[in-house]
């Protein structure tokens, strides 16, 4: 991952921890596990999700959507929760130590390997389980305020947040549970003997307050996947991406995370290890098709509740709540408020009638997109630039290629000015394996503004030596296309987004394959119309060759013919 994240690398390691819950009389990795954030490891205190205690709440689930609810004391679950807690040695303990074993766990063999004879491992030394108690659940009012706006009456629908596939068999109040406790989280306990207590000295979290770090910004989650099952080699397991999108503490990003990770941390390479924001649904999907992103709950507010609830159920002391992590800069100064990368505010909203889509301004009057959002010459379109100045300028479609054009763009020419706006570069060049990103409207439109998802640049298809498609593994939603391509090294512009990929024959569709018109197709002919409104250059796009059809096609071209020997 590079020197930038080896401290924050270390710093999620040493905070991050799994849970488990279970029955009186039944083995401690009981079937209820989760991931976890270590607040403080003596006295011990741990922040984790919550949706691992529904099965156990005195007044059953539906307390959880209770009008009113925020938080519930520790002894609103029934006697027999046992909750047990592991986390790795700290960095003064035997981090890196090893030991041999053989866990159960089945792992596919790979198509054309033979099974060769079964060999050792070498495993990190983990601590043991230690016993722990509910302190109180509570859950995070703005989260789920953002959460209604968003997903709305769409959530029963469209949206599913369950740690299955749509198509896996799975109990209809599993799946309500599941929702019901999405932005619920648990404050933990942790009981250690003095001897233990005496060695658990690890360094202490700080948090990011919400709002200091950017769309854009490279983020590292900390959970460990499928919760307390084989921890020695799922514990702590790391996963990179960037915040794709915020509204307020509900948080989006690219980072792949899998079921079990609920409650792992999110932090951020600068300052080292600082604590963003705990996993809430590690698994979105939408009309049944996976969409790649991972729901978080800001960790700032979320510790501010804690704070609220401890005052009121604890109100004679505040030992425990002077455990929580201070959040960065607050005690020293202002926040740090990083404005991001440029580029991330560079796509606008582009809509023609009902049809809505991505854009990236080229000029200050100038807007491309794609042909399929605004097919018409001469429609009127809207476009609105994002936050922090939101303007809607209308215009007009000056130029759309057609239909058998293999290049799915139109030009829209504003009435004013875009003003805070980036105009990007346009790139000359492209590199394979480049990290890229992709500024879009896809899954939520307008709701929230763009989304940034990261990858890299998979593929530069080339005809006769000229670049003609661009391929990334970002992912990519309906409602992205017309948006920009940049590289995250330079800032240029690469491309337009103009399609993800779709199975037609199992209808599933693929985020992470996508294709892009590269700018160098279109900059000539855009500079060209920018100085002197000649659209001449443009409609030479329709006129693309036939090798250039075959490859946006996704077909083979022909081969040539046999020659005759007669």
């Amino acid at each position: 991952m590079g020197r930038q994240w080896e401290s924050a690398m270390r710093a999620a390691e040493q905070a991050g921890c799994v849970v488990s819950a279970s029955r009186a009389g039944q083995p401690e990795a009981g079937p209820w596990s989760c991931s976890g954030v270590i607040l403080s490891r003596s006295p011990g205190l741990v922040l984790c999700h919550g949706g691992i205690f529904a099965p156990f709440l005195r007044a059953g689930r539906e307390v959880l959507t209770a009008a009113g609810a925020v938080f519930l004391p520790g002894d609103s679950c029934s006697d027999d929760l046992r909750l047990h807690v592991q986390w790795a040695p700290t960095a003064a303990g035997p981090v890196g130590g090893v030991e041999r074993g053989s866990p159960s766990l089945c792992t596919p063999q790979c198509a054309g390997l033979e099974p060769g004879p079964p060999a050792s491992y070498r495993r990190r030394l983990q601590q043991p389980p230690l016993p722990a108690e509910l302190l109180l659940l509570l859950s995070c009012p703005a989260f789920w305020a953002h959460f209604a706006r968003l997903f709305g009456d769409e959530t029963a629908e469209q949206w599913r947040f369950a740690s299955v596939a749509p198509d896996d068999e799975v109990l209809e109040d599993e799946e309500e549970d599941q929702l019901r406790a999405l932005g619920w989280f648990a404050l933990l306990g942790v009981r250690l003997s003095q001897e233990e207590a005496e060695e658990e000295r690890g360094p202490a979290v700080a948090v990011a307050p919400l709002g200091a770090v950017p769309k854009g910004a490279p983020l590292l989650v900390c959970g460990s996947p499928f919760g307390a099952f084989c921890p020695d080699i799922f514990l702590n397991t790391l996963s990179r991406g960037v915040l794709s999108n915020v509204a307020g503490p509900l948080l989006l990003t690219d980072a792949r995370c899998l079921p079990g990770t609920e409650g792992g941390g999110v932090f951020t390479a600068r300052p080292a290890g600082t604590l963003v924001a705990l996993v809430a649904a590690p698994l979105c999907w939408k009309s049944r098709e996976w969409v790649g992103l991972t729901l978080l709950c800001a960790a700032a507010p979320l510790l501010r509740a804690v704070r609220a609830a401890l005052g009121r159920l604890f109100p004679s002391t505040a030992a425990l709540a002077a455990l929580l992590p201070p959040e960065v800069g607050v005690p020293w100064g202002l926040p740090l408020r990083d404005p991001g990368p440029p580029w991330a505010a560079a796509a606008v909203l582009v809509e023609c009638g009902t049809v809505w889509g991505s854009g990236v301004a080229v000029a200050p009057r100038l807007v491309v997109t794609c042909r399929h959002v605004s097919p018409r010459e001469a429609a009127r379109v809207l476009v609105r630039s994002t936050p922090p100045k939101s303007v809607a300028i209308w215009g007009r479609v000056v130029f759309a290629t057609q239909e058998t054009c293999p290049y799915d763009i139109a030009v829209v020419s504003l009435e004013e000015d875009l003003e805070d706006v980036p105009i990007p570069v346009p790139a000359e060049h492209f590199h394979e394996g480049e990290a890229v990103s992709v500024v879009g409207f896809g899954v939520f439109g307008q709701a929230c503004g763009p989304s940034v998802t990261s990858g890299i640049l998979s593929a530069v298809v080339q005809v006769d030596g000229t670049p003609v498609m661009l391929q990334t593994t970002c992912a990519v939603h309906g409602g992205s296309s017309g948006g920009p391509l940049f590289s995250n090294h330079s800032g240029n512009l690469l491309g337009i987004i103009a399609s993800n990929t779709r199975d037609n024959s199992t209808g599933a569709t693929y985020p992470h394959l996508n294709f892009s018109i590269p700018i160098t197709v279109l900059q000539p002919a855009l500079q060209h119309y920018s100085q002197t409104h000649d659209l001449g250059g443009l409609r030479e796009l329709d006129r693309a060759a036939e090798p250039v059809r075959v490859v946006w096609r996704l077909q083979r071209p022909l081969a040539e013919a046999p020659r005759s020997k007669l």
